[in-house]
């Protein structure tokens, strides 16, 4: 299976956006790490966007 090229390019831009990574940092990161920096900046926005 092959990891679809348009979300690829959605996590990278999430990371690089939020953590200002470059993008080689983050296409380093395996799939699975890629998938938990996201799930964490969305649990960060989350809790900001909520006063928390």
């Amino acid at each position: 299976m092959t990891y679809a090229l348009p979300r690829l390019r959605e996590e990278v831009a999430y990371i690089a956006y939020h953590f200002h990574w470059s993008r080689e940092e983050i296409l380093d990161l395996t799939h699975g790490e890629r998938q938990q920096w996201a799930a964490e900046i969305a649990r960060i926005n989350t809790r900001v966007n909520e006063g928390g």
